[in-house]
């Protein structure tokens, strides 16, 4: 996701977000570990995704 398009969520939709990313990482995890992954870019863009949306939580905070 692009960070303006992050920006421009609420707090509670960026946790939403963030969970949803986090499952969808452990289960790509999980099929890489089986063999069964055929997209392993999709690997470092969840983990850079997850980032971005700790990095603009993290920035809220400070803001608050």
């Amino acid at each position: 996701m692009k960070p303006s398009a992050l920006r421009e969520m609420t707090r509670d939709e960026l946790i939403q977000k963030l969970s949803e990313i986090r499952e969808a990482q452990f289960n790509l995890t999980f099929q890489h570990a089986t063999g069964q992954l055929d997209n392993t870019a999709q690997l470092p863009k969840n983990r850079k995704d997850m980032a971005r949306i700790l990095t603009i939580l993290s920035e809220m905070d400070g803001k608050a």
